[in-house]
């Protein structure tokens, strides 16, 4: 443990979520309920349908995949049961020939050519029909060329003989060698976690492969199952949400030699945008995983599937590293494939942190907006005059001049801009371009009159020679005039 802690700090927590993982198990809220899972850890789909009606027709008419969807005991008894069947029937039909000819009772005559030799009974009947099926051939039973309905019956024993092996045989092939079989080697952690990654607010599970073989084309797919109620009023008991878990990006294609840790980021565009530490004891949802890809020995594909509800998503927690450096080689360690360990996450949601930052940083008007402040400054100008007209003739004099608004707009228009147009300059370069006397000196006395007590707020914060030549606000006035003009050139 105190090696854990030099490598990893002091303020992390080991804590294995296993029940085979040393540690002690992560603090949880009170225990809830029994949670109706939609699909099961184990990836089966807890899903029953019923009242079909006359839809159960649809089975019978794609019989060779209800076989394969069937348990294995129901196909072992129809196995059983359709060879048992059809045996008895093609035996009886032997032995139905042997009897309409005579042939039970003269076949011990050696005079007497039978349909087929050394059949007197049904026993010898049923025995011939199985030396014929297998083809075992022991020489004692054989047919005769003197009974054409027992050549007949001979080729229809062959052709259907392999229609049912070619069926039974091949179903149960395929059953064997099913993809869900291969599923049981991906393992999926028990619990997912969130904590920061990269700066980022992430949700993360862990997804690993048992054997050598690797999984062609593995591509992994989360789905959020979460009711909710539209605008309309519509309630959606099982809506699904995609969890963008890198197909932006290309992360969800895996290559799957060792245990991978797949990342959700949560962002704006999540569905856990929202999500907090305090909310999450709350809320209900319920986390679908998905890895499809191909088996690299037998070339199907194969899915896993498993989930994570509420309860089983742990805030402020990271997975144990599995993998360490051998000599040659990498070794996965899977006891440690489970474990988790606390560490510092806030417990806001993404949404409320980023208003607590916008709280907290001052406002700062970015240098991409100016021509839409230009454009809104022209609209809030045309608008100005709309109302300048509207005024009464009083106010209109007591104005001075009916176009005193708009050029007041104008001027104040230009100012906005020249700040936005300087807010990219360093901080000492805005101070000094902030004096007036360059372009602003054909603006009239009432706007140097306005802009005069930010224009002294700027000169009091120069250094004390820059102060004295400025002259208490006239910094241009008593510049030489060669200084001047290299002013105006380089600000302008």
């Amino acid at each position: 443990m105190s090696a854990l802690r030099r490598k990893l700090g002091d303020e992390y927590q080991v804590v294995s979520t296993s029940a085979s993982g040393a540690g002690l198990p992560p603090p949880r809220a009170a225990p809830r309920g029994k949670r109706q899972r939609f699909v099961d850890k184990n990836g089966r789909c807890n899903v029953q349908h019923g009242n079909l009606g006359g839809e159960t027709s649809r089975y019978l008419s794609d019989l060779f995949t209800t076989l394969v969807d069937l348990k294995w005991r129901w196909n072992l008894f129809i196995f059983i049961l359709t060879y048992t069947v059809a045996w008895l029937f093609m035996a009886s039909m032997w032995w139905v020939i042997a009897y309409m000819r005579g042939d039970l009772n003269k076949a011990h005559d050696d005079s007497y050519t039978p349909c087929v030799a050394n059949v007197y009974n049904f026993p010898s009947a049923f025995l011939f029909f199985i030396e014929t099926e297998a083809t075992i051939g022991y020489g004692y039973r054989y047919i005769t060329d003197k009974c054409p309905e027992g050549i007949i019956l001979f080729l229809f024993q062959s052709i259907l003989g392999s229609i049912v092996d070619a069926f039974l045989i091949g179903c149960m092939f395929i059953k064997m060698s099913q993809p869900k079989k291969r599923a049981e080697t991906l393992m999926f952690s028990e619990h997912a976690a969130i904590s920061m990654r990269d700066g980022k607010l992430t949700l993360m599970f862990r997804v690993g492969n048992l054997r050598n073989s690797h999984m062609v084309s593995a591509q992994i797919r989360c789905k959020l199952l979460k009711s909710r109620q539209t605008p309309e009023g519509e309630f959606l008991p099982l809506d699904q949400l995609e969890l963008d878990v890198g197909f932006s990006t290309g992360a969800d294609q895996l290559f799957l030699v060792s245990p991978l840790t797949i990342c959700h980021v949560i962002d704006s565009k999540s569905p856990f945008y929202d999500l907090s530490q305090r909310s999450m004891q709350t809320e209900q949802f319920e986390i679908v995983v998905i890895l499809e890809g191909i088996v690299e020995t037998t070339g199907m594909t194969c899915q896993a599937r498993t989930s994570y509800t509420e309860d089983e998503v742990l805030w402020g927690h990271r997975f144990f590293p599995v993998i360490s450096l051998e000599e040659g080689f990498f070794k996965v360690d899977y006891s440690q494939f489970h474990a988790t360990f606390e560490v510092p996450t806030p417990p806001y949601s993404v949404k409320e942190q980023e208003e607590m930052l916008l709280m907290s940083s001052p406002l700062i008007a970015p240098a991409v907006g100016n021509s839409k402040e230009r454009n809104s400054s022209v609209e809030c100008l045309d608008g100005l005059d709309e109302v300048g007209t509207k005024l009464p003739s009083k106010l209109q004099k007591i104005t001075g001049r009916e176009d005193f608004p708009k050029k007041l707009l104008r001027m104040s228009s230009t100012t906005s801009e020249k700040a936005y147009s300087m807010g990219d300059l360093p901080m000492k370069l805005q101070r000094i371009s902030s004096v007036p006397g360059n372009s602003e000196e054909k603006l009239g006395s009432k706007t140097t009159k306005m802009m005069s007590d930010p224009m002294s707020q700027s000169v009091a914060e120069l250094p004390p020679k820059l102060q004295k030549l400025s002259g208490g606000g006239r910094m241009e006035g008593n510049l030489p005039p060669k200084l001047r003009k290299m002013n105006s050139d380089r600000f302008t």
